[in-house]
């Protein structure tokens, strides 16, 4: 099966951008090489981007708390296990906190280095980081793996309470939603919301099929129309049944 998730409002669309992102820098630290610890900071680009929006920390801080209430209600409930949602409130406890103490806006420490703000301003050139426009950024390049990760994961820890949070919001999000079993006919789906309330769709598929969905949506209707998988400009429906399980997720 492949699935695709669509977000249905900025905040969650913005929260997976920054878990992809965080998801990403992390494999490339991970690595030894030269290369990948290039591709690492520049990912950390991206992230200082789509983190800037001024309101992200007090959102996301405000949603953690409204799951810590929802769930907190749930105690003595004889269907739901004691220990686990303990472990989930504590998650969410220890998330917040670590959110409160991240102080000034979101990625300062970064703007306050000059020398990589620098290369963030010549990484928008197209070749812009050769070692004849940036001689010192290739000396750090041709150092240690050892000391590239040390200062990716020290430019990176102060940005980690946003993955946490969001990865437990997106955890609670996914598992909070139903899989309903439809299929498209002749590779259109059209469903009336009816009131249905949902900040996220995922569709899955069966991975051999040579389709992609595209969705439309809004409070009154759903559409899926499924188009022929293709690396050409132009799509093409694609013109046969296909069974899929579509997943309203959204969070209490």
């Amino acid at each position: 099966m492949i699935s695709y998730e669509f977000p249905l409002n900025e905040r969650v669309r913005t929260m997976l951008r920054l878990e992809d992102l965080f998801f990403r820098i992390s494999r490339f630290i991970e690595s030894d090489e030269s290369p990948d610890h290039h591709a690492a900071l520049g990912v950390l680009f991206e992230i200082l981007e789509v983190a800037c929006r001024a309101d992200l920390k007090s959102d996301l801080l405000q949603e953690l708390e409204r799951q810590k209430k929802a769930l907190s209600a749930l105690h003595n409930n004889p269907e739901i296990l004691e220990d686990a949602l303990d472990a989930v409130l504590g998650e969410i406890e220890n998330a917040s906190a670590r959110l409160l103490g991240m102080s000034g806006k979101i990625g300062q420490h970064l703007r306050d280095d000059e020398w990589l703000m620098a290369i963030k301003q010549r990484a928008c050139i197209p070749g812009g980081v050769c070692e004849f426009d940036l001689p010192s950024y290739h000396y750090w390049q041709h150092q240690s793996a050892e000391l590239r990760r040390k200062n990716l994961d020290a430019w990176l820890a102060p940005m980690l309470p946003l993955r946490d949070g969001i990865t437990i919001l997106l955890k609670l999000l996914r598992e909070n939603g139903k899989v309903h079993h439809f299929t498209a006919f002749h590779g259109s789906f059209q469903q009336m919301q009816g009131g249905r309330v949902a900040q996220m769709l995922r569709i899955s598929l069966d991975v051999g099929l040579p389709c992609i969905p595209e969705v439309s949506a809004n409070k009154y209707a759903l559409n899926i129309r499924f188009v022929a998988a293709s690396f050409a400009a132009k799509t093409a429906l694609y013109d046969q049944d296909v069974a899929f399980d579509l997943t309203f997720c959204s969070l209490q």
